[in-house]
């Protein structure tokens, strides 16, 4: 994975749609900047979210027919991820029903707010 890229002001661009503010620990929206929690901690805490049956996502194939290639609603459920300052869509996983959101990103932010001071050195 490639390294965090830094915005200035103390922000490093994570995702497309997210950064983080290594002054004050938190995860933004790079869209909209609303701040979305912790950076120690998940940014889809701080998300607005919609479990989504995947039947809404894949029709049927041939009209009428109850095949399709959408996984089963009881056994997997696509969740998205909104910002809701902006309503964003800042990251989308499958998971089965009732299972706990994945934490997908987790940083060593004194690492890099050490490497952000030294790169700001002349």
């Amino acid at each position: 994975m490639d390294a965090p890229a830094r915005l200035g002001n103390g922000r490093v661009a994570v995702t497309e749609y997210l950064e983080i503010d290594l002054g004050s620990e938190t995860w933004h929206c790079r869209r909209c900047r609303h701040a979305l929690g912790s950076a120690r901690r998940s940014y889809k805490e701080g998300c607005l979210v919609h479990a989504r049956d995947p039947r809404t996502l894949y029709p049927p194939e041939v009209e009428g027919e109850r095949y399709s290639f959408a996984p089963d609603p009881t056994l997997c459920l696509l969740v998205e991820f909104y910002c809701p300052g902006c309503g964003t869509l800042v990251e989308t996983e499958a998971l089965p029903p009732g299972h706990p959101p994945s934490h997908d990103i987790e940083l060593d932010l004194d690492s890099l707010r050490r490497r952000a001071a030294s790169e700001a050195k002349p």
